[in-house]
């Protein structure tokens, strides 16, 4: 939204600079003599029309004549409307379209009218660099013409005296509230908020200063300078240059804070350093401005004031040129800062953002030069000067805007709960909050560009104004809408589970998200697909669009792909039945006879399985056709214990049983079993061992946690109950004298020497 805002900016003040040369372009041809076109009345329309055209290319009017005799004079409601804002009357158009008077120039024409207007007004202002010089000779003239100062102390002894004493009583306000607001500005926490009120108060106290100093300048002016003459004119200037500079000053400390990063507003990388460039700037700046107008002042000429313009000009745009140059990183980061995981849009709008600055500043040094050749120049000079303005203060205050009402919405969902709703609310608010500001700052510089450039008057553009919002009210509804959808969306959409093979022992605390979890991500799509849809068909209604073709269009296209993709059909059909019959949710263990896993992911046409092994497996809907469900709401595990013949049946039966009483009051297991271990009998009687069978009832995502930890405590339970364990051994028993066999045996085996291990083969 942001990189569509600026590029719109961009484009309009690119415009800005075309139409105003090719006006000033055209108001000058209009100083020309008009080229006279005499017909004789049997010529038709298409001839006169490119007699017309090619007469008219370098920029005159054309006077048609017809045998002679100048043209009819048009009725009263085609006569040319009166000139506005110092600009040419601009020709009406004739009720007959075939003897057209339109001198409009051609694309080339338009390029050579800029390119002179732009030369013409910097070899102006290059030519009259060296008559600034005169200046100084000009001040001490109208100097000695001062009114204040005759009797008295001089007026050039008064102005550091009222200068003094207001800087005086302004520092001892700072000094005797320096406390208080030390108590004031100190956040209460690191949010946003805080750290805004905290701010706040820094900048009241700053404002506060410099609107005393400013009071008490003006009480002392008229008291000791009530002659309207050049020292009451230059102490005047200069106080309000000194009172705009202060201000530039004051909103840095509100938003830099420099030395105080735990206040901060704006995280901008080497906060101190861009600070004190912004210091250079408040001080230059306040000093050229004031610098102008006295020269403007006492001048004698026009050319020492325009010289003092290109020189100052030229040096405050390189400036601000070479500082967003330098502080290109830095705007990058701090675009980047306002999303966790920005995206590549917000990437794009954090590398443009410096080079968008840059040429928007070139681009209105180039309006302000061409503005000393035009006749109402000082207008043009102030909207570039606003537009500036514009361009730095609107981004600031959709950032501080949009924190904010994060901040308060956090705040708000530590305190009440974080709900799908209130995520998707808040998200709304802000996007309703941030297009209002955009439209209004676009709003103001339409308003200050539209006179200048079209001669709008104030009633066309209200009407032009009604046009767009008509159209833009749909657009901003339908952008909102989709915000919250995909707030919405997101609040509910089931967070990726996927469990390594280091992570398997562990207890997942996560349940398997509801139906209603897993049916809003796979409905997303659509429901976002159709809001955008339906937004684009309504504004391009509002347009003046016919858009029954489009509707039509798509139909056939619908149609073409239900009759072509009939496996993809399938596919989704099948998949609602599946969704409506709630036969699985994400997070679930599920068997579709091939292939088994856990849902990891649903869309509209197929579903991804993670295998324990940690292979992803992607099943299309259509060709599932039995699906087993081993995650739904309990499962039974049953395992065997092999027992030794000479175990006691019962006592192992008792301690298996206080095995599962303990597992039941455990404050880790208990609340996953849903019924207790116990022993269902003997199972099997083999040569080797009685197998046993024991089994218990459990959540199903908890059930191989529970068997891991109800074996290690049977284990534990048998051997302290003296009940053995099967054992593979051989029990070899023999008849008289089995136990002298087994003894010769066994002293036969002792007396064989051990193997003599080989030697080393040679290396």
């Amino acid at each position: 939204m942001r990189l569509l805002l600026s590029l719109v900016v961009s484009s309009a003040l690119f415009g800005i600079v075309l139409a105003v040369f090719g006006a000033a372009g055209s108001a000058r041809a209009e100083t020309q003599a008009p080229i006279i076109l005499n017909l004789s009345g049997d010529e038709t329309p298409e001839t006169i029309r490119k007699m017309v055209d090619a007469l008219s290319a370098p920029g005159r009017q054309v006077e048609i004549r017809v045998g002679g005799v100048p043209a009819a004079a048009p009725p009263a409601d085609t006569q040319p409307e009166p000139a506005k804002n110092g600009k040419a009357a601009k020709p009406a158009k004739p009720a007959m379209p075939a003897i057209s008077m339109a001198d409009e120039a051609g694309f080339q024409a338009e390029i050579n009218e800029l390119v002179d207007r732009f030369v013409d007004g910097v070899q102006y202002g290059g030519a009259s660099i060296p008559a600034v010089a005169e200046l100084p000779e000009d001040w001490g003239r109208s100097w000695q013409r001062n009114e204040n100062g005759r009797f008295g102390l001089p007026a050039g002894g008064r102005l550091p005296g009222i200068i003094g004493l207001a800087l005086a009583i302004a520092f001892a306000f700072r000094f005797a509230t320096s406390r208080w607001f030390a108590r004031k500005r100190q956040p209460a926490g690191p949010e946003f908020t805080p750290r805004l009120i905290a701010a706040s108060w820094g900048l009241l106290q700053d404002v506060a200063t410099i609107l005393l100093a400013l009071v008490v300048v003006r009480v002392a002016r008229n008291a000791w300078l009530p002659e309207n003459d050049l020292a009451q004119v230059a102490l005047t200037t200069g106080t309000n240059g000194a009172a705009i500079g202060a201000l530039y000053i004051a909103v840095g400390r509100f938003l830099l804070s420099p030395g105080f990063p735990d206040r901060r507003l704006m995280p901008l990388p080497r906060a101190e350093h861009h600070f004190r460039l912004l210091v250079v700037y408040a001080i230059v700046t306040p000093l050229v401005v004031s610098g102008i107008l006295l020269a403007h002042h006492v001048s004698s000429g026009p050319r020492p004031v325009t010289g003092l313009i290109a020189l100052t000009g030229l040096a405050v745009t390189l400036f601000k040129v070479w500082w967003f140059h330098e502080a290109r990183y830095d705007l990058a980061a701090l675009v980047l800062s306002g999303s966790s995981e920005p995206g590549p849009l917000r990437r794009l709008i954090a590398g443009g953002t410096a080079w968008f600055y840059i040429a928007t500043t070139v681009v209105l040094w180039m309006v302000s030069s061409a503005a000393a050749m035009m006749t109402n120049g000082g207008r043009w000079a102030e909207a570039s000067a606003l537009t500036q303005v514009a361009i730095v203060i609107i981004p600031i205050l959709v950032v501080g805007v949009s924190s904010l009402l994060h901040c308060r919405a956090a705040r708000r969902a530590a305190e009440h709960g974080a709900t799908p709703m209130m995520h998707a609310s808040s998200a709304a608010v802000r996007a309703s909050a941030v297009g209002i500001i955009w439209a209004a700052g676009f709003f103001v510089l339409a308003r200050l560009w539209a006179g200048l450039l079209l001669g709008v008057s104030s009633g066309q553009f209200a009407a032009v104004m009604r046009q767009i919002a008509s159209v833009a009210v749909f657009a901003f509804v339908g952008w909102v809408a989709l915000v919250f959808l995909h707030a919405f969306f997101e609040g509910y959409r089931p967070r990726p589970r996927v469990v390594g093979p280091a992570d398997e022992d562990a207890p997942h605390e996560q349940g398997v998200p509801s139906r209603l979890a897993t049916v809003l991500p796979v409905l997303r799509g659509v429901v976002l697909g159709a809001v955008l849809g339906l937004t684009i068909l309504i504004v391009l209604s509002r347009l003046g669009v016919d858009i029954g073709p489009l509707l039509a269009g798509f139909g056939i296209l619908g149609l073409a792909i239900s009759f072509g993709s009939q496996a993809l059909v399938r596919d989704i059909v099948s998949g609602v039945f599946f969704m409506l019959e709630d036969a699985f949710r994400v997070g679930e263990y599920v068997d579709t006879g091939r292939l088994k896993g856990t849902v990891e992911k649903i869309s509209l046409r197929s579903m991804q399985l993670r295998h324990q092994s940690g292979q992803i497996h992607t099943v299309p809907f259509g060709q599932v056709q039995s699906l087993t469900n081993a995650s739904r709401d309990w499962a039974t595990v049953k395992f065997n214990v092999r027992l030794d013949h000479s175990a006691d049946i019962e006592q192992a039966r008792k301690a298996i049983k206080k095995v599962g009483q303990a597992l039941l009051e455990d404050a880790e297991y208990g609340p996953h079993f849903i019924a207790p271990l116990k022993m269902q009998g003997v199972a099997d009687i083999t040569d080797q061992a009685i197998v046993v069978r024991l089994k218990f009832t459990g959540k199903p995502n908890q059930a191989s946690m529970l068997q891991r930890e109800c074996l290690k405590r049977v284990y534990r339970a048998l051997n302290d109950a003296h009940v053995p364990f099967a054992s593979n051994a051989v029990t070899v028993r023999g008849g008289e004298g089995g136990g002298q066999a087994g003894a010769g045996a066994a002293a036969a085996i002792a007396t064989v020497p051990p193997p003599t291990p080989l030697a080393p083969a040679a290396s």
